[in-house]
């Protein structure tokens, strides 16, 4: 179906200008100026005084699932993801068991193809006795490798020299790294336990886990990785100090050691301790204003290429323990685009570096096809946004399993009407109400064909495996998995019951049209590789939902 974005205010590429965005099926297929002739469409939006910006891509998310779902997991977070404007994210392996294994790392991708609103990919974990299997990684397959050189959620530290010496050297993908020296830290701890014991003020957070324990780790780890050719991607920043580390003059696709800055890093400071304590705990810890207004000049000037959220959300009964026994951590992805919005209303930022740091960044970084810009031809990811649309953050907007957020009081300027993802509206709020609607009835289009691809400069294998199931089997299965994905969680997705019926319903799908989940992923892989074909099997499976969708309403009327 056609559907016209007409005369919003795009933002893209360092231009703001009134246009049109003309989607059909999964993509973009025409940007149209003010005074260009529009196209005709089956649907029409008007957004006239609305920005139209590119999805968001979140290059640093814990989903939590599998292992700690009391927490979070995909389903749950990837909603509140599109809520906020996110329709990409990258999720990291210090889930229960560790993704430290090419088998642990594919059953997340199976989880997120149940369940995920959004576009994803994960980062395979690395630990000081997983070398071999990180060298058995397809770096195209994934978006990155992390490695924790410091302490923080889900004891995943690596702090053998030898095996970060042969990350470094024998690793031939992005390695993305939380930088904070332990041997500092631990001294620290030892310190301020020894001063304060166990009514310790968590005013000193960033005095334990401190600018010293961030430079020492940041600078290690560049130093690797200049002797190494590796590249380098260093998450949320935290200190002035460690700014010195990187290059503002070289332009993003000549970089091989770039940063990452945080939603909460470029917001709070040290001083917000006394009101909000635990909320605000988070590794690296949140530091001196000072330190806080130089990354907001270094995501202006370059330094910093990424914005992302490090979205890790804990319990509110966990993180309203005292300081020593809180997890580090909170809940942002929902509230990441408007928060930085902010900052543009205030004059701290220009709308368009955002796009460049939230969208277009993101998707150069780490080679993601497609996604990331307003262009014909690539994804229709697309969130609008209303400027002048105050809210205030409360528990009945709040969309985290977790259910609360460290924004809670705050009236934000901006909000979110509307997310796409491939095409697809999977969060409405074009009415402009204190909270919108996630879209179900898009689950199906989702669940067969969220799919986060990074670019390839071989040539696709297109040889056609045993057994290849034939493009009318596909429609079939696809349409079927659909049905059930979208009958048992639509109406009853926290309900355990219901997701072990999606489970069973799947396998017994397989069985109905003999074939195997194995064959079936075969099969699939064999058309990714081959759009045109995927786009018919595609076509003729919404075309039976339409069908379907219109017998149902039929029936309801």
């Amino acid at each position: 179906m056609s559907i016209l974005l007409k005369n919003g205010t795009l933002v893209n590429e360092g231009e703001t200008f009134i246009g049109s965005v003309l989607i059909e099926g999964e993509k973009i297929i025409g940007i149209y100026r003010e005074n260009e002739t529009l196209p005709e469409a089956k649907e029409l939006i008007d957004l006239t005084g609305k920005y139209i910006f590119p999805g968001i891509i979140d290059d640093q998310v814990h989903f939590r699932e599998p292992g700690l779902t009391k927490k979070a997991d995909i389903y749950t977070e990837s909603r509140a993801a599109v809520a906020g404007g996110i329709t990409s994210f990258m999720e990291m392996p210090n889930t229960v068991p560790n993704a430290l294994t090419v088998d642990l790392l594919e059953d997340k991708y199976d989880i997120a193809a149940e369940k995920s609103i959004a576009n994803y990919s994960f980062y395979m974990g690395a630990s000081n006795d997983n070398i071999k299997e990180l060298l058995k990684v397809d770096s195209k397959r994934v978006c990155g490798l992390k490695v924790f050189m410091g302490s923080s959620t889900g004891n995943m530290l690596v702090d053998n020299e030898n095996t970060l010496r042969s990350i470094f050297s024998e690793c031939n993908m992005l390695i993305a790294s939380h930088c904070e020296d332990e041997d500092t830290i631990r001294a620290n701890t030892a310190k301020f336990k020894a001063l304060y014991g166990n009514n310790i003020s968590m005013k000193y957070h960033s005095h334990i886990r401190s600018e010293e324990a961030c430079y020492r780790s940041s600078s290690f780890a560049a130093g690797l990785a200049n002797e190494y050719g590796a590249h380098l991607h260093i998450l949320h920043l935290t200190t002035e100090k460690e700014l010195s580390l990187f290059d503002l003059d070289k332009p993003l696709k000549d970089k091989t050691l770039t940063a990452e800055a945080c939603v909460h890093h470029l917001w709070f400071s040290e001083e917000d301790y006394g009101l909000f304590g635990t909320k605000i705990k988070w590794n690296p810890a949140v530091k001196k204003a000072s330190d806080r207004d130089a990354l907001m000049k270094a995501v202006i000037n370059n330094k910093i290429d990424v914005v992302a959220t490090d979205h890790a959300p804990h319990t509110a009964k966990e993180k309203s323990l005292d300081y020593w026994r809180a997890p580090s951590g909170g809940p942002l992805v929902q509230h990441a685009l408007v928060s930085m919005l902010e900052h543009v209303s205030n004059g701290k930022i220009t709308l368009e570096k955002v796009i460049e740091k939230m969208c277009h960044a993101p998707s150069d970084l780490f080679k993601v096809e497609k996604r990331g810009y307003l262009k014909p031809g690539f994804f229709a990811d697309i969130t609008v946004v209303d400027l002048s649309s105050e809210w205030e953050v409360s528990k009945n907007n709040i969309l985290y399993k977790c259910g609360w957020s460290p924004f809670e009081g705050h009236k934000f300027k901006s909000k979110i009407l509307g997310t796409w993802v491939n095409g697809s509206i999977v969060y409405d709020n074009l009415k402009g109400n204190e909270i919108g609607e996630i879209v179900e009835s898009n689950k199906l289009v989702l669940f067969i064909s969220v799919f986060f691809l990074f670019s390839c400069s071989a040539e696709p294998d297109v040889t056609a495996p045993d057994n290849l199931l034939s493009k009318e089997q596909m429609i079939a299965v696809l349409y079927d998995l659909g049905l059930a994905e979208a009958a048992y969680r639509g109406r009853h997705h926290k309900d355990t019951l219901a997701e072990e019926k999606v489970r069973q319903r799947v396998l017994y799908n397989f069985e109905e049209h003999k074939t195997t989940k194995k064959q079936f992923e075969a099969s699939y892989d064999y058309y990714m590789k081959q759009p045109e074909m995927l786009v018919e099997i595609y076509n003729e499976v919404l075309a039976r939902y339409s069908t379907r969708l219109s017998e149902v309403e039929e029936k309801v009327d």
